[in-house]
């Protein structure tokens, strides 16, 4: 009985997920199997709408459908949890989505750059113990865990239905997202000395005259040619916020 109940559950669950390529469990009307797939597809779908909704527009309503539909068919989440589906959904363009359906390239890098705004917003990394007034230079400043810097291949700020780039431009598009006091999601553009130094801040403890000095050897100068730069970058960075202090 139990083995039976089991099957006659996965044989809906596989309908559900995929119609086109399952039969439909026997003794059920088409009409209500149409059901049980629009309720749970049309949930999927409009969370990810609501997640992506510049990847939604841009692509148009046939391409979109059918990149759902493969992930709502093929795709294994990690998670039951509503509020981690688009990170799922971004696991799935990761490992190759995008080429199966013969997506624009600039796809995986928008829905990063979209996920990246709901992921700042749900996220509860606490505030690092941290000297607010160090000295940023000889101590080890804190970069805030609400600020990411980011560094993108195509110009994903700029990507909409109007605008559908063909190749990707000479220069990254470099940006920092942060979540204010204000409980919203700042984007802003990088110069690229700062884009460098907070993904230095943001990959490894060390003081700050290290991580100068060691982007300086990165660009070929002498450190002592963009310290006085690199300080004050760094007490801006501060005042702003993205730069707690420095580690007690």
């Amino acid at each position: 009985m139990h083995e039976r109940l089991h099957e006659q559950l996965m044989s809906m669950a596989r309908y559900v997920r995929d119609p086109q390529h399952n039969a439909p469990p026997p003794g059920i009307e088409a009409r209500r199997l149409a059901v049980y797939r629009q309720l749970f597809f049309g949930n999927v779908e409009s969370l990810l709408s609501g997640s992506f909704p510049v990847i939604r527009a841009s692509l148009g309503a046939k391409q979109w459908q059918a990149l759902i539909e493969s992930f709502y068919a093929d795709y294994r989440c990690q998670t039951p949890l509503f509020t981690e589906v688009s990170g799922e959904f971004l696991s799935f363009l990761e490992e190759g989505a995008g080429e199966a359906l013969d997506l624009p390239p600039w796809v995986l890098e928008l829905a990063h750059y979209e996920w990246v705004e709901a992921a700042l917003l749900l996220s509860d990394s606490g505030e690092p113990v941290h000297n607010a007034g160090g000295d940023l230079l000889d101590g080890v400043p804190v970069l805030s865990p609400q600020a990411w810097p980011l560094a993108y291949q195509w110009p994903v700020s700029e990507i909409g239905p109007d605008y559908l780039p063909q190749q990707a431009p000479e220069q990254p598009t470099l940006l920092l997202a942060r979540r204010g006091n204000d409980l919203q999601v700042h984007f802003s553009r990088l110069a690229p000395l700062a884009h460098a130094l907070l993904a230095s801040l943001q990959a490894r403890d060390c003081t700050g005259r290290e991580h100068l000095h060691a982007l300086a050897e990165a660009i070929g100068v002498d450190s002592a040619a963009i310290l006085a730069q690199g300080l004050a970058l760094l007490e801006n960075l501060r005042e702003q916020g993205v730069v707690r202090g420095t580690r007690n």
